[in-house]
């Protein structure tokens, strides 16, 4: 039995909160439209609907990013699957751009059972499990591939394993993306054009490290203080990836990039151990095959953003820096010594079975 995607009980409801969608789509900036329009199709559901034990379910879903992003459109492609293959007996609220909590809030709400899921980047999770670190350190994952077959292989699923503890259950991964560097000072290809220059980064210890590495000077402050802090010249330049640099306008005021890639970040789809254990292992096997579908579809659709929006930026009188693989490499041997400072902390197995996919 095949389901479509719309063989779902919730369907009236999900035509009207579309078409309300659609109303103040219109009042949303043209970039932005534009981008969503040209999302990759959300699959049809395929599958058979899957046996419960009659109870229903609710399943709220909680993200930090924005309802115009990869990971939202991810996470409605999930809700189809859920409702259609539980038949409606799991019903799944969808929560953008932190409503109910940012990364950190909302893991505690898991382990606290306030929360059923929520996916966030593996940064803000290191304290709680030291192996994420790996996804911090530079140039690590060359390609989305080879991102795709760690993620996907037998790292991926050891690294799962751990997550699932202190009240949560890993089940999947998805991409939050490469990151690049923007500045307003001029074109960066190699290390030496960064040799004291001001840049923001997260509060994380690695990318500290990166940096002052790399000769530039560090600056660790709150995203939401960034744009004026670029604007007003008390930075010289951030990094994000490059559907962050469009939606935070920071090419008003950044006219320099440089495809960089230098740090890959995944998401981690995480489900309430609580909540977990009140299910029927028919459903919990469905959640899994759900999130592993929405992981799939999900980075297809980051992935095309990503090329979308990068032009689009190119368009609007940013100059971008493509590095050639011998630039990359200068900056790889130029940032060793941040390999040496963390190998014992991350995990050198680890790290160096990573490499090994890395040159298959």
């Amino acid at each position: 039995m095949t389901i479509t995607r719309y063989a779902t009980p919730s369907f009236p409801l999900r035509i009207i909160t579309a078409s309300i969608g659609a109303l103040a789509l219109t009042l949303a900036t043209l970039s932005t439209a534009q981008a969503a329009a040209e999302m990759p199709p959300i699959p049809e559901v395929t599958g058979d609907v899957v046996e419960g034990d009659g109870n229903d379910y609710t399943i709220k879903f909680s993200i930090g990013t924005t309802q115009s992003g990869a990971q939202y459109r991810g996470l409605e492609y999930f809700e189809d699957i859920v409702e259609a293959r539980s038949d409606g007996h799991i019903q799944v609220e969808l929560f953008h751009s932190a409503q109910l909590g940012d990364d950190l809030q909302a893991v505690s709400a898991l382990q606290s059972g306030t929360l059923e899921m929520t996916a966030p980047s593996t940064s803000p999770l290191v304290n709680m499990f030291p192996q994420f670190a790996v996804f911090d350190l530079p140039f690590l994952f060359p390609t989305p591939e080879v991102a795709d077959e760690v993620l996907d292989g037998e790292i991926g699923d050891s690294m799962l394993g751990i997550a699932s503890s202190n009240g949560l259950v890993a089940i999947g991964w998805a991409e939050n993306g490469y990151r690049q560097l923007t500045n307003s000072q001029a074109a960066v290809d190699s290390p030496d054009d960064l040799d004291g220059l001001k840049v923001r980064t997260m509060q994380n210890p690695i990318h500290l490290d990166i940096w002052r590495t790399l000769g530039a000077n560090p600056t660790p402050m709150s995203f939401a203080e960034l744009f004026t802090a670029l604007e007003q010249g008390v930075v010289d330049g951030q990094e994000n990836p490059w559907i962050t640099i469009q939606s935070s306008r920071f090419n008003e005021v950044q006219g320099y990039a440089s495809e960089t890639n230098h740090v890959y970040t995944p998401f981690i789809t995480l489900v309430s151990e609580r909540f977990w254990n009140k299910l029927p292992e028919s459903y919990q096997q469905m959640l899994v095959e759900a999130a592993q579908q929405m992981g799939d579809y999900e980075r297809e659709v980051s992935r095309s953003l990503n090329d979308q929006i990068k032009q689009e930026l190119i368009d609007e009188g940013m100059q971008i820096t493509e590095l050639t693989p011998e630039q990359v490499t200068t900056f790889q041997e130029s940032l060793a010594p941040v390999y040496d400072n963390w190998r014992d902390q991350v995990g050198g197995e680890l790290i160096d079975s990573i490499r090994a996919t890395s040159a298959q």
